[in-house]
C-alpha cells in the first residue's frame, strides 16, 4: 500500500486536502502545518524550486505529518532519480498521454526487480543507508512512493482506459489544462469538462487507482462529490494575492467612506473601536 493510499486509510476514507508551494517558502509550508493541510505539492514543473529545496521541503514536512508530493517537468530519467532521492511520498509527472511514459517513471523510480532505478545507497529516500540492509529499504520503497500521472489533455482522455489501467501508477487530473485542450481554456467548471473529468475518476476506480486534483473553492463541491484521494485546494501565490488584495480592499473602502464623510473607525489601543466623525 502506497503512502497515498494509507493516508486515506488513516484519514477514514475521507479526502486529503493539501496546499502547494511554487517557490521555497518553509514559513509558508509551516502555516499550512499548523492550520491543519495534510498534503504539501512541491512545484518543479512551472516553479524555479530547486532539488536541494525540494529535499528541504520534504524534509520540514515530514516532521508536521503532511505528506509530500513533487511534480517534476517530464519523465526523463534526471529528473524522476533527483526527485526520487528527495525522499517525497508523492512523486507526479504532467501531460502524460501514453502508457509508455507511465511504465518510463515506473522503470526509473522503481528498484530493481520492478525497475531500474539506480542504486544510490546514502539517499534520503531510504534513510542515508541507516541502519543498513539498504535492499530491504529499497524493496519497502518500490511499495510506499506512490507514482501519479497528470491526465490533462483530451489526447489521454482519449485513451483514459489504456492509460487507467497501466498498473502501480494512479491519476492526477490537471483541470486547468484539460479545460484548455477541450476548447474552453479557464472554464474549469464547464459541463464538458466535468464530464471529461468525472469519465477519468470513473476509469480509475475501476482499475483500482487513486485519483487527485487542484482547484479553486469554486469546484470544490465537484471534486468533493467525487470522493476523490488528495484536494489541493490553495496554493501559496493564491494565498498572498488574496490576502494582500483583502486588506487593499479593505484600506481603499475605508479611504473612500472618509472621504465621504462616512463616520470612520479608530481602534482604542486595546482591540475595541470607537466611531469617530471627522
Amino acid at each position: 500500500m502506497n503512502r497515498l493510499r494509507q493516508a486515506v486509510h488513516d484519514n477514514g476514507g475521507k479526502t486529503l486536502l493539501g496546499a502547494a508551494v511554487y517557490f521555497y517558502d518553509p514559513v509558508f509550508l509551516e502555516i499550512c502545518a499548523r492550520l491543519g493541510y495534510q498534503a504539501i505539492w512541491i512545484e518543479m514543473e512551472h516553479g524555479h524550486i530547486s532539488f536541494a529545496e525540494a529535499a528541504d521541503l520534504c524534509r520540514m514536512a515530514a516532521g508536521t505529518g503532511m505528506l509530500t508530493m513533487i511534480r517534476i517537468p517530464d519523465v526523463q530519467r534526471a529528473n524522476v532519480l533527483k526527485a526520487a532521492e528527495c525522499g517525497p511520498d508523492i512523486l507526479d509527472v504532467p501531460m502524460i498521454e501514453h502508457p509508455e511514459q507511465m511504465q518510463e517513471l515506473r522503470s526509473y523510480a522503481r528498484f530493481a526487480p520492478e525497475g531500474n532505478r539506480g542504486f544510490f545507497s546514502v539517499s534520503r529516500a531510504i534513510h542515508y543507508g541507516i541502519p543498513g540492509a539498504v535492499v530491504d529499504q529499497q524493496r519497502s520503497l518500490n511499495t510506499d512512493l506512490c507514482l501519479m500521472a497528470q491526465i490533462e489533455t483530451e489526447a489521454a482522455l482519449n485513451r483514459v482506459e489504456e492509460l487507467a489501467a497501466v498498473p502501480d501508477v494512479d491519476l492526477f487530473i490537471g483541470p486547468a489544462d484539460l479545460a484548455a485542450s477541450l476548447g474552453v481554456p479557464s472554464q474549469t467548471g464547464h459541463p464538458i469538462v466535468h464530464a471529461a473529468e468525472a469519465k477519468i475518476v470513473k476509469a480509475a476506480r475501476a482499475n483500482g487507482k487513486c485519483v487527485a486534483t487542484a482547484c479553486g473553492p469554486k469546484d470544490y463541491a465537484f471534486w468533493l462529490g467525487l470522493d476523490i484521494d488528495l484536494l489541493f485546494c490553495t496554493n501559496d501565490i493564491a494565498c498572498l494575492k488574496q490576502a494582500a488584495g483583502d486588506v487593499l480592499g479593505e484600506a481603499r473602502r475605508i479611504m473612500e467612506s472618509k472621504a465621504a464623510g462616512a463616520p470612520s473607525v479608530a481602534d482604542d489601543g486595546d482591540g475595541s473601536h470607537l466611531v469617530s466623525q471627522r
